[in-house]
C-alpha cells in the first residue's frame, strides 16, 4: 500500500488570541481528527502561523506549505475551517484550487467538503459570508467607538497615554475615565519643562531620563527622541485626548525588512495620520497647562522644518539600500564639516553604520565597520548597474539558466501528472472489468467510477495547463534573441538619466548593498520575466525596459 502523506495547517492572529482561540486548541483538534482517521503525522508536516494575519498570503509557514504542495510532498491537508487558510474569499479560492490541482485532499474539521456543484457553491458562500461578516463587524466597531468618543467616553480609546491609567467600565461601575499616575505624571511635566522653558534638545532630555533609570512607556531602558516627540505632541496632556488621530491602511512598500524583523510582517497594513480637523476630543485630567503645551509646539515645528530642509538639500541615491554586513544595521547618510587650508570649511557626506552611534546603544558602540564617502559609493554602484544593463552577455547567461531550470521543473511536474493519469486510467479499467465480471455491485460501482472520472478530468486539465505554461516559458528564447536591441535601448536611456531616474532604476534592480570592511557587495533583485511587473517596474517601462535579477557582484 502507498503511504498517504499527511499535513496540517493552523493559524491564529494576535486579535483572535485575545478571544481565547489559541493555536494550541487548533492543534489539539487537528491531531485528534488525524488520529481518529488512522493517519500518521510527521512533525515537519505541521505548518503553523502563530500571530500572523489572514489578510495576506505572505506568511512564512503558508509559503513553506505551498512549496511542499507544489513539490508533491503532501497528499492530504487538515485545516480547522476555510478562514484559517485566508480571511479573504478570493485568497481561499486561490489556495483551494492550487492544492487540488496538485492532488492534495483538503479536510476541513467544521464540515466535510465533497466535489458536487452544491458543495462547491456552499463552500464559496461560506467564504463570502465570513468575509462580509468580518468587514461589517470591523465597521460597526469603528462607528461604535466614534460615537462613544463623541459622547466624551474614555472607553473609546484603546489605551491611556504615558502618565495615565485607563479605568474600564467593569472597574468603574459602567463608566470609564483616565486616572492620573502621580510618579509618571511628574515625568511628563519635567519633559515639557525641559523642552519648553529650558530649550533642551530631545537627545539631551533622553540622556537625563536614562541617567535617572526611568523606563519608557514601553518598558525599555532607552528613551529615543521619537518617543519624546509623541509625548510632546499628544493633546491629552493639556486635557483633550484625541480619538481618530490615525487610521489603518494599505501597507507601505518596504525596500527590505528591518534588522531583526521577520521577512513577512505579522500585521498587514500601516498607520497613516488623520487631519487634525477630523479628530474627536475627549476631556481628561490635564497634566500641563495649555500655555506649557503650546510652548513646546513651536520648537518642535522648527525642528521639523529644519529637518525637512536638510533632507531636501541632501539627495542620496542609496538611502535605504545600504546594510552593514558585519552587524546587520542600516547605513545612514550624514554630513560633516572640516576646516580647509583655505579660509572657510568644507562639507563631506558619508554613509555611516548606525551601529557606530554610541547614543543609540547606551554609550556602547556595536560595530566597528567603516564609513564610506557618498560620492564614491554612489558612483561605484551606479557604474555596476550600468555595466549590468549594458552587458547583454550577463543577462543572456541568467536568462538561459532560468530557462533551463524552469524546463527541468516543468518537465518533472508534467511527468508526475501524466503518471498519475495513467494510474487512474488503469484503475478505471480494472473497476469496469470487476463490474462486468460481477465482482462489484452497482451501488458500489457508480460512486467509485464517478470519483475516478472526476479525478481523471482534473489531472488532464492540470496536464494541459502545464503544457500551456511550458509553451509560455519557451517565449524566453525570443527575449534571448533580442538582448542586443534591449541593451542598446537601455544604454541610450542611461546616458541622459537624471537623479530621479537613477534612483528609480536602483530601487527596481537592487535588493540591498552590503558594506564590508574591504568591499561592497551589490545584490540585485530577481523578478519573473513573464509575470506581472511590480509598481517600480511599471514606472521604468518607458525608460529602460523590463529587468531581471542577477546574482551578487562585488564593488571594490
Amino acid at each position: 500500500m502507498i503511504e498517504v502523506q499527511i499535513g496540517l495547517y493552523g493559524r491564529v492572529s494576535s486579535e483572535e488570541q485575545e478571544e481565547n482561540l489559541t493555536i494550541e486548541s487548533q492543534l489539539v483538534w487537528l491531531r485528534e481528527r488525524i488520529e481518529k482517521d488512522g493517519m500518521k503525522l510527521v512533525p515537519d508536516r505541521e505548518f503553523i502561523d502563530d500571530g500572523y494575519s489572514g489578510k495576506t498570503l505572505l506568511r512564512p509557514e503558508m509559503e513553506r506549505l505551498r512549496d511542499d504542495v507544489a513539490a508533491g510532498r503532501l497528499d492530504r491537508l487538515y485545516v480547522l475551517r476555510p478562514d484559517r487558510l485566508a480571511r479573504k474569499f478570493v485568497h481561499q479560492v486561490i489556495l483551494i484550487e492550487e492544492f487540488r490541482r496538485a492532488g492534495v485532499e483538503i479536510v476541513f474539521l467544521n464540515r466535510a467538503i465533497a466535489s458536487s456543484p452544491e458543495d462547491e457553491m456552499l463552500l464559496q458562500m461560506q467564504g463570502v459570508f465570513a468575509e462580509y461578516q468580518r468587514a461589517k463587524l470591523v465597521e460597526d466597531c469603528r462607528r461604535g467607538r466614534r460615537r462613544s468618543a463623541q459622547r466624551g467616553e474614555a472607553s473609546s480609546l484603546s489605551h491611556a497615554p504615558y502618565g495615565y491609567r485607563l479605568v474600564g467600565k467593569e472597574e468603574g461601575g459602567g463608566k470609564s475615565w483616565f486616572e492620573v499616575v502621580p510618579e509618571k505624571a511628574d515625568v511628563v511635566r519635567e519633559i515639557f519643562t525641559w523642552c519648553g522653558r529650558d530649550r533642551l534638545s530631545l537627545r539631551e532630555i533622553s540622556r537625563k531620563l536614562m541617567a535617572r533609570g526611568l523606563p519608557t512607556p514601553e518598558g525599555e531602558k532607552r528613551w529615543c527622541p521619537n518617543t519624546l516627540c509623541r509625548i510632546l505632541k499628544n493633546p491629552a496632556y493639556k486635557g483633550q485626548a484625541a480619538f481618530g488621530r490615525t487610521y489603518w491602511g494599505e501597507p507601505r512598500e518596504r525596500l527590505r525588512p528591518a534588522r531583526g524583523a521577520p521577512k513577512y510582517p505579522r500585521h498587514v497594513g500601516s498607520r497613516y495620520p488623520v487631519p487634525e480637523r477630523e479628530w474627536v476630543y475627549i476631556p481628561v485630567p490635564a497634566l500641563v497647562s495649555e500655555a506649557a503645551y503650546e510652548a513646546v509646539q513651536g520648537p518642535l515645528e522648527e525642528n521639523r522644518q529644519r529637518d525637512r530642509g536638510i533632507k531636501e538639500q541632501a539627495r542620496y541615491l542609496l538611502q535605504g539600500l545600504l546594510v552593514c554586513k558585519q552587524c546587520g544595521y542600516a547605513y545612514r547618510a550624514q554630513r560633516s564639516t572640516q576646516k580647509s587650508p583655505r579660509p572657510g570649511t568644507r562639507v563631506y557626506r558619508y554613509y555611516r553604520c548606525i551601529g557606530n552611534d554610541r547614543y543609540r546603544f547606551d554609550g556602547e558602540q556595536q560595530c566597528q565597520n567603516r564609513s564610506v564617502r557618498v560620492e564614491e559609493v554612489e558612483g561605484a554602484v551606479w557604474q555596476e548597474v550600468c555595466r549590468l544593463l549594458e552587458n547583454p552577455g550577463r543577462l543572456e547567461q541568467e536568462y538561459r539558466r532560468r530557462l533551463e531550470k524552469h524546463e527541468d521543473t516543468e518537465g518533472a511536474e508534467l511527468d508526475r501528472v501524466e503518471g498519475q493519469i495513467a494510474k487512474v486510467r488503469r484503475g478505471v479499467s480494472r473497476l469496469i472489468d470487476g463490474y462486468t465480471e460481477g465482482l462489484v455491485e452497482k451501488e458500489e460501482f457508480e460512486p467509485r467510477i464517478k470519483a475516478l472520472r472526476e479525478r481523471l478530468a482534473q489531472l488532464e486539465a492540470d496536464a494541459a495547463q502545464l503544457k500551456d505554461e511550458a509553451a509560455m516559458h519557451s517565449q524566453l528564447t525570443l527575449i534571448i534573441g533580442r538582448l542586443e536591441e534591449f541593451a542598446s535601448r537601455v544604454h541610450q536611456g542611461l546616458e541622459n538619466a537624471d537623479w530621479q531616474t537613477q534612483r528609480d532604476i536602483l530601487r527596481t534592480l537592487v535588493s540591498r548593498i552590503e558594506v564590508d570592511e574591504h568591499d561592497i557587495n551589490v545584490i540585485f533583485r530577481i523578478s519573473s520575466v513573464t509575470g506581472e511587473p511590480s509598481s517600480r517596474e511599471k514606472i521604468l517601462q518607458d525608460r529602460s525596459g523590463s529587468f531581471s535579477d542577477m546574482s551578487s557582484t562585488s564593488v571594490a
